[in-house]
């Protein structure tokens, strides 16, 4: 534990550091976030916060290369010198994004390149968890690799539209994975807490613990593409390597725990960006538009049509999101009814919390971002 405690200070202190250079950068570039019809800021803000992300990213798993015992994951294979290597790739597309628009084309292009380089570096599913363990010709696993992670990438970028919400689920969800991954390899025979997945999550969670001071509302610098799609490939890097390894009998001994639990729990930990990108896929393609053409119904919209305030809107949208994410790996860890009691409780005080904070606290007008 010592050793992740350290690579998610370092990942923390890199990123905090970097975070202020990068808005220079951006000033400089003119990588600023224009006002457009669906925003909710009220000035231009500059962007190109993912940059520092990646630096903290890059700096983690150079200081975990050199460690006793997480070193040894990094001489087991290149996986993840090919989850560097991908989100170098998308961080840069991002990058270039943030200061001169690319077409969603582009953008696509370069996500499959970098999901193709993880999967055969070895970031990649070699088996599913349905009925047992199920493995599926190499071509269809790789193929379901890349995408997932064009998925979960795109996702991110989705739901990155209030300051500090991106940062927060993404955080959340790797603390839940980091939960996750670190107990379900203690089981294993012989027990080794020290892997891929638990490293990135590790790494993940430092990332956005060191960016959100400088990114929570009213936000000093956003993330932009090259922090959302590098958040969303981390992300998806951290699934694949958990459920692409884990079997059914090491997440429980109850039958139907085990054949439900190694599915449910990734897509639960994720549950909010996924949500979001299918309710907007939806609502586009019913009204005639393309799934990626932008529109101002966001759960994060709605949450401010609804009367929240800016910061009510993302602490209670982080909340569901760990409601989603904590409450399903709470699941593998807790009695059944222990878990599922836990989990109704915070529903209701989230149900609560959304529906009627509005009537209690009227917010007030949003303050100019800058």
């Amino acid at each position: 534990m010592r050793e992740y405690l350290l690579v998610l200070m370092v990942a923390a202190v890199i990123t905090y550091a970097a975070t202020p250079l990068m808005r220079a950068v951006a000033v400089r570039t003119g990588a600023f976030t224009p006002v457009r019809d669906r925003d909710v800021h009220s000035a231009p803000i500059p962007r190109l916060g993912g940059v520092a992300i990646y630096l903290g990213f890059a700096a983690s798993m150079l200081a975990a290369s050199h460690l006793p015992y997480l070193g040894q994951v990094f001489r087991l294979g290149p996986e993840l010198q090919g989850v560097l290597l991908g989100g170098g790739i998308v961080c840069l597309l991002g990058a270039i994004d943030d200061v001169r628009e690319l077409d969603w084309l582009t953008k696509m292009g370069g996500q499959m390149i970098a999901a193709g380089i993880m999967a055969f570096s070895g970031v990649q599913l070699f088996q599913l968890p349905i009925g047992g363990v199920t493995v599926l010709p190499a071509p269809i696993m790789v193929a379901l690799t890349v995408l997932i992670v064009v998925f979960c990438t795109n996702a991110v970028n989705f739901i990155d539209g209030l300051d500090g919400l991106a940062a927060g689920v993404v955080g959340i969800a790797a603390t839940s994975f980091f939960v996750y991954s670190y107990l379900i390899s203690r089981t294993y025979d012989p027990p080794n807490v020290f892997s891929s997945a638990t490293f990135i999550s590790a790494a993940l969670i430092g990332c956005c613990v060191g960016f959100l001071p400088h990114n929570f509302h009213p936000a000093r610098l956003f993330m932009g593409d090259s922090g959302a799609l590098l958040l969303g490939l981390l992300l998806a890097a951290a699934t694949i390597s958990t459920t692409g390894s884990v079997t059914p009998s090491q997440v429980s001994a109850n039958p139907m725990a085990a054949t439900l639990l190694p599915l449910v729990v990734p897509a639960a930990i994720i549950l909010l960006p996924v949500v979001d990108v299918l309710l907007a896929v939806v609502r586009r393609t019913r009204r005639g538009q393309r799934p990626w053409q932008p529109d101002a119904q966001h759960l994060h919209h709605r949450m401010l049509q609804i009367g929240h305030g800016h910061r009510g809107a993302v602490l209670l949208l982080w909340l569901w999101a760990a409601v989603a994410a904590l409450g399903s790996v709470s699941f593998v860890f807790l009695d059944g009814w222990v878990a599922l009691s836990g989990v109704v409780g915070v529903v209701v005080v989230a149900g609560v919390l959304t529906i009627w904070l509005p009537r209690w606290a009227p917010s007030r007008p949003p303050r100019p971002a800058g």
